[in-house]
């Protein structure tokens, strides 16, 4: 799937560069000079990932880096390090203050979109298009198609994003809120309840294969996904 990008670097040409990457790699990027607009990029849309040049102008990509981690709304962003500086301390600073990985400049296209990948598989599984199996229930979304026992299951766009996610992160309770952030967007203003709408029609669909029973209501909490029914 689809992930949205912010791409903060104040060279033109390596901003242009990296955001044509991202593109070809079926990712939305989205721009920032520097720190103060890539800040303000984050509170209008969390992104799915960030690529933080270390020297901006301004506030420093560290600095940048912390503010994120301060901040509860923004602390669980995945963040992929750009820097020239290639001295090992300078990497062990950018992970202690909560980088996810580190390139070193200059990189090439097939290391880039590489770190991509592997970050997103690593803390943001559900944008990837990777097939998950849970059990004899598929989902691939590649095909986007879902199937049981070799059958096809049918179900809205938003129903296969809610299935999506609760694959990648099954035995974890999750609140509305947490749901609306995750398959929505926290920049989406909508009902809670939408949430239990869409439960109740992922359920019927799952209902025909008997795997309805895997998503459970957690009462006073919010719901999870299950391997034992």
């Amino acid at each position: 799937m689809a992930a949205q990008i912010l791409v903060v670097e104040d060279e033109i040409a390596i901003q242009e560069l990296i955001a044509l990457n991202v593109r070809q790699a079926g990712h939305r990027p989205t721009l920032a000079a520097d720190a103060e607009e890539g800040l303000a990029r984050v509170q209008q849309s969390l992104p799915d990932l960030i690529l933080l040049d270390w020297m901006l102008p301004g506030m420093s990509g560290i600095d940048f880096l912390r503010r994120l981690r301060a901040n509860g709304r923004t602390q669980a962003i995945p963040v992929i390090m750009l820097t020239a500086r290639a001295e090992e301390q300078d990497k062990l600073l950018g992970l202690e203050h909560g980088a996810d990985d580190y390139i070193t400049k200059p990189f090439s296209t097939r290391e880039l979109n590489a770190r991509i990948k592997a970050v997103l598989r690593r803390r943001a599984p559900q944008m990837t298009e990777d097939r998950v199996e849970f059990g004899d229930l598929v989902l691939d979304p590649s095909t986007h198609r879902i199937s049981a026992n070799g059958a096809d299951i049918a179900v809205g766009p938003t129903e296969f994003k809610l299935l999506h996610f609760f694959m990648t992160h099954p035995e974890r309770v999750y609140s509305r809120t947490q749901i609306l952030d995750q398959v929505w967007g926290d920049h989406v203003f909508i009902e809670e309840r939408t949430v239990d709408v869409h439960i109740r029609r992922l359920r019927s669909a799952l209902n025909a294969t008997g795997h309805d029973r895997l998503l459970q209501t957690v009462r006073g909490s919010g719901y999870r996904f299950t391997r034992v029914a």
